[in-house]
C-alpha cells in the first residue's frame, strides 16, 4: 500500500507542477488577451490567493472527513480551471473570476497532494514529500519550456492548458485507482492506526494548533526567500545589468531546475538529518542572496541564484515531513492545511517584501534583505522546533513499539 500512496503523491505533484509551469509561461499571453496593463494584472493575480487560502483550510477538513481519494478530484479540477481561465480571460472582471477558481482548485490540490505524501512518508519512513517536491519543480521546468515552444509556433492560448487538462485527467484516474483500497480518515483501520505504533506517542502534540503554527512560521520564512528569488530574479538581471528578456529569463529557469535537482538529492538523506538540512539550507540560501546582491556581473548573479535555490529547495519539504511524521491519520488533513496556509503567507509576502525594500533602497539592497530572511530562519529553526515538541523521526506505521527514534527536535 505504501507504494500506491507514494505513486499517488508523485502523480499529484507532477500534475500540479505541469499546471504552474504552463501558467508561468502563459501570463503574458493571458494579459494581452484580457487587454490589461501591468497594474491591472497585479490586481487580478491577488485573486489566486483569495481563492487559495480558504480552500486550503476547507480541504484539510474534507480530507479528514472523506479521505485522501479527494486528491484525484482536486487534481482534475485544477486542470479544468486552467482551461476555463485561458478561454474566459476577456477583461479584468472575467480574469479575476477565473483566477479565483484557479486559486481554489490549486489550494485544494496543494493540501491534498501533501497529505497523501505525508501518509506515504509516515508509513514507509522514506522522504516522499521531498521527492514529490522535486517532481513538482521538474514538471514546472518542462511544462514552462513546452508552453513557450507552443506559443513560439503561435498556438492558441488555451492549447497548453488543454494538454495539462488531459494529463491531469490521466493522473487523477491513476490517483483514484491507487487510493481505492486506502481506508477513509474515519474508518476503523485509521482509528486503529491512531491508537497504536508511532502515532500514539505523538498524538497529543501532533493535533495541537500551536506547534503547527510554529512550523508554519518557519515555512513562511522559507517560502518568502524562495518566491522572492523566483519573482524578482529576472527583474534583477534586467534592471541591474540591463540584460534583454532572453538572458533575464535564465534566472527563474535556472532557479527552478536547481531546486528540482537539490530536492532529488536531499531525498536520499535520512530523516534524522532534518535539523542539519534546515539550518545548513537556510545559511546557504542567505549566502546565495548575498552573492546576488554584490554580484559584479550576470554570471556571478546567476551563480548566486543557483546557490540560493540549492539552499531553499529542501526547507519546506523538510518542515512538512516533520509534521507529517508527528500527526495522527484522523487529523492529517487539518494539520497539513494549517501548516500550508501559514507557510503560504510567506510565499505571498516574499515578493512584496522585496518590492518595499527595493523602493526604499535598491534591488541590491532588497537582495540583502532576502539574505536576512535566511539568517532569521537559521537562527530560529532549532528553537521553534524545540518549542513544537515534534520529534525529528518516527517509525513507519505498523512498526513495533520503541522502533521510533525519539530524538527531540
Amino acid at each position: 500500500m505504501r507504494y500506491r500512496l507514494a505513486t499517488a503523491a508523485y502523480l499529484a505533484a507532477a500534475a500540479f507542477g505541469a499546471f504552474w509551469g504552463t501558467w508561468g509561461s502563459a501570463v503574458p499571453r493571458i494579459r494581452d488577451q484580457a487587454a490589461l496593463d501591468d497594474a491591472q494584472l497585479g490586481t487580478a493575480l491577488l485573486f489566486v490567493s483569495a481563492g487559495a487560502l480558504p480552500a486550503m483550510l476547507l480541504t484539510g477538513r474534507v480530507l479528514d472527513r472523506w479521505g485522501l481519494r479527494f486528491t484525484a478530484y482536486a487534481v482534475a479540477s485544477l486542470g479544468v480551471a486552467g482551461v476555463v481561465v485561458s478561454v474566459s480571460a476577456q477583461g479584468l472582471v472575467a480574469l479575476c473570476a477565473g483566477l479565483t477558481l484557479v486559486g481554489m482548485t490549486s489550494g485544494a490540490a496543494d493540501v491534498a497532494m501533501n497529505s497523501v505524501g505525508g501518509r506515504a512518508e509516515q508509513r514507509s519512513g522514506r522522504p516522499i514529500i521531498t521527492r514529490s517536491g522535486a517532481l513538482f519543480s521538474a514538471a514546472v521546468v518542462v511544462s514552462s519550456l513546452g508552453t513557450g515552444a507552443a506559443y513560439a509556433f503561435d498556438a492558441p492560448t488555451w492549447a497548453p492548458f488543454a494538454a495539462v487538462l488531459a494529463a491531469s485527467a490521466v493522473a487523477a484516474a491513476a490517483i483514484r485507482h491507487a487510493l481505492t483500497t486506502e481506508p477513509d480518515a474515519g474508518s476503523h483501520e485509521t482509528r486503529a492506526a491512531d491508537a497504536t505504533g508511532s502515532a500514539s506517542a505523538v498524538s497529543a502534540v501532533g493535533t495541537a494548533v500551536a506547534p503547527l503554527l510554529l512550523v508554519g512560521a518557519l515555512g513562511a520564512l522559507a517560502f518568502a526567500s524562495e518566491n522572492a528569488h523566483q519573482s524578482w530574479g529576472a527583474v534583477f538581471l534586467q534592471d541591474v545589468f540591463d540584460t534583454g528578456p532572453g538572458i533575464s529569463a535564465l534566472a527563474p529557469a535556472a532557479f527552478a531546475a536547481v531546486v528540482a535537482l537539490t530536492r532529488f538529492g536531499a531525498s536520499t538523506l535520512s530523516p534524522r538529518h532534518a535539523r542539519t538540512v534546515l539550518v545548513l539550507g537556510a545559511v546557504v540560501a542567505a549566502a546565495g542572496a548575498a552573492v546576488v546582491a554584490r554580484a559584479p556581473s550576470v554570471p556571478i548573479a546567476l551563480a548566486g541564484l543557483v546557490l540560493a535555490a540549492a539552499g531553499t529547495a529542501a526547507l519546506f519539504p523538510t518542515l512538512l515531513s516533520i509534521v507529517s511524521r508527528n500527526v495522527v491519520e484522523s487529523s492529517r488533513g487539518r494539520a497539513t492545511s494549517i501548516v500550508t496556509v501559514v507557510s503560504y503567507l510567506g510565499f505571498l509576502l516574499g515578493p512584496v517584501y522585496v518590492g518595499l525594500w527595493a523602493s526604499a533602497t535598491s534591488l541590491r539592497g532588497a537582495m540583502i534583505s532576502v539574505a536576512a530572511l535566511g539568517v532569521a530562519l537559521a537562527v530560529l529553526a532549532l528553537p521553534l522546533l524545540t518549542l513544537s515538541r515534534y520529534t525529528i523521526t518516527s517509525a513507519p506505521a505498523g512498526s513495533p513499539p520503541g522502533a521510533a527514534e525519539r530524538t527531540s527536535a
